[in-house]
C-alpha cells in the first residue's frame, strides 16, 4: 500500500518564489496547493485538509498574520510556518503570538525549509503513520522507534542525535543528505559549532556500521553526506 502524501498549503504572492516552492516541494514528494493571496489561501484551507501551512506575511487582500489568526479560530493544531522578509523582533514575536510553529526569514534555502517542515511534522505526529519504524542497512537493521542498531542479533542502543542523524541518512540512502538540512533538523541550527558536533556523530555512525563492507557513509564535498549501501 502506498504512503499518503503530506498535503501542504503554500500562500506566497511572489509568483516566481511560489512556483519555485511548489516545484521543489513536489519534487520532495509533497502534495502542494499554491495560493497568491491570503483570501485565496483561506478559501483553499476551508475546502481541503492540509497537514502543514507555509504562509508569506506580506500578501495582498489578507496578510499572513491575519490569515493565521482566521485559521487558528477554527483549527488550533495545524502547523504553520511563516516566510517573510521581516526580521524585526516585534514581527517575529507577532508571528508566534498568532500561532506560528516556525518562522523563516528571506532569503532561505529550500533544504532548510524542508528540514523545518519535516521536524515540525515529526514533533506534531502528523507524519507518524507515513514513517517507517525500521530501516535495513545492508546486514544491519536500524530500529528508529526504539533507537537500536542490530547486527546478527547483537544490538547497540543509539543516542537521540545518533538516531535522528541515521534516520536522515537512511531516508536519503544512496543520495545526498544536505549538511545544512541535517543540522537544522537534528540540532536546530546550522552554526559552526553544531557542524563540528555533527562531524563527530558521523564518525561514530561510521564506526557502528564498519562490520559490513557494503555499507559506507561518505562525505560529499561542499554538500553533505551520503549513506552508500551496495545491494
Amino acid at each position: 500500500m502506498s504512503e499518503k502524501k503530506i498535503n501542504i498549503l503554500v500562500c506566497e504572492d511572489d509568483p516566481n518564489l511560489g512556483m519555485l516552492l511548489t516545484q521543489y516541494l513536489e519534487a520532495k514528494d509533497f502534495t502542494v496547493t499554491l495560493c497568491k493571496d491570503g483570501q485565496q489561501g483561506f478559501e483553499a484551507f476551508k475546502q481541503d485538509q492540509f497537514d502543514i501551512l507555509i504562509l508569506d506575511v506580506m500578501m495582498p487582500i489578507m496578510d499572513g498574520f491575519t490569515l493565521a489568526s482566521e485559521i487558528r479560530s477554527t483549527d488550533k493544531d495545524v502547523p504553520i510556518i511563516f516566510l517573510t522578509a521581516k526580521t524585526l523582533k516585534d514581527d517575529v514575536l507577532k508571528g508566534f503570538e498568532v500561532g506560528a510553529d516556525d518562522y523563516l526569514t528571506k532569503p532561505f534555502t529550500m533544504e532548510v525549509l524542508v528540514a523545518r517542515i519535516n521536524a515540525i511534522l515529526r514533533r506534531s505526529g502528523v507524519a507518524e503513520e507515513n514513517f517507517p519504524k525500521e530501516f535495513p542497512i545492508g546486514s544491519y537493521v536500524f530500529d528508529y522507534e526504539h533507537q537500536r542498531l542490530a547486527l546478527n542479533g547483537e544490538e547497540r542502543k543509539l543516542t537521540t542525535k545518533e538516531n535522528e542523524l541515521l534516520m536522515l541518512l537512511c531516508k536519503n540512502k544512496n543520495s545526498v543528505l544536505e549538511r545544512n538540512a541535517a543540522l537544522n533538523f537534528v540540532w536546530g541550527d546550522d552554526n559552526y559549532f553544531n557542524g563540528r558536533s555533527m562531524d563527530v556523530y558521523i564518525a561514530k555512525l561510521r564506526k557502528y556500521l564498519k562490520s559490513d563492507e557494503k555499507v559506507e557513509i561518505v562525505n560529499v564535498h561542499g554538500k553533505g553526506f551520503k549513506l552508500l549501501v551496495d545491494q
